[in-house]
C-alpha cells in the first residue's frame, strides 16, 4: 500500500500519516527530511521527535530519498516519509542543480517496486497566489507536479485540511471504494 497524505502547513497531515502508521500494525521507520537550519526550524523538529512513539526507527535522509526507501522497506514494515517538499526544497537549495531531477526520477522510479507500506507526506502549497519569486514558483511548480506523479502511483491519496481528512483516491479498510 502507497499512500499520499497531502495537506496546509500545520493542518493535520503528519498526525493523520503517525495514525496510519501506528493502524498498519507494522514495524515503522520514520524517514525525516528536514534539516535544522535554524533554532525556529530545530524546534519544529524537536516537538515532532516527542509526538512519535519511541519504538519508532528514525532515518534522518535529506536528499537521498529513493536509496533510504529502497534500503529499509520490506514486507510486513511501515515507511513514513514527512515530508516531500521539505526533500524538495533541500534539493532545490543544493549546488548540484541536476540533484533534483536525479532524486525525483529515481523516486518515482523506485516507489512502485518497494515492499511494505509506504505513508509519503507532503504540503500542499498550490492552493494560493502565484509566488513573486522564481525560486519560489519553481518549488510550487516541482511539488506540484510531484503531487500528481505520486497521486498516479499511489493506491491512497488524502488531503487534509483543519485535522480533517479527505479521501480522495482509494478506500480506507472496510470502506467502499471511491473513484478517482
Amino acid at each position: 500500500m502507497r499512500e499520499l497524505i497531502l495537506g496546509g502547513v500545520r493542518s493535520g497531515k503528519s498526525r493523520l500519516a503517525q495514525e496510519r502508521a501506528l493502524a498498519s500494525g507494522q514495524e515503522v521507520i520514520y524517514i525525516a527530511t528536514a534539516t535544522a537550519g535554524d533554532a525556529e526550524m530545530a524546534a519544529r523538529i524537536a516537538a515532532h521527535r516527542r509526538g512519535r512513539p519511541a519504538t519508532w526507527q528514525v532515518i534522518e535522509e535529506p536528499l537521498q530519498l529513493a536509496a533510504s526507501l529502497r534500503h529499509h522497506a520490506q514486507a510486513g514494515r511501515c515507511l513514513l516519509v514527512d515530508c516531500l517538499t521539505l526533500w524538495l526544497t533541500n534539493l532545490l537549495c543544493h549546488e548540484e542543480e541536476s540533484l533534483l531531477d536525479t532524486q525525483v526520477a529515481a523516486l518515482l522510479t523506485e516507489l512502485p517496486t518497494l515492499a511494505g507500506s509506504i505513508i509519503l507526506v507532503s504540503n500542499e502549497s498550490g492552493l494560493g497566489v502565484v509566488p513573486s519569486g522564481a525560486l519560489s514558483r519553481r518549488y510550487c511548480d516541482s511539488a506540484g507536479l510531484l503531487h500528481q506523479q505520486l497521486a498516479a502511483q499511489c493506491e491512497r491519496v488524502s488531503l487534509v485540511v483543519a485535522g480533517l481528512p479527505l479521501l480522495l483516491k482509494g478506500r480506507l479498510p472496510g470502506a467502499a471504494h471511491v473513484h478517482a
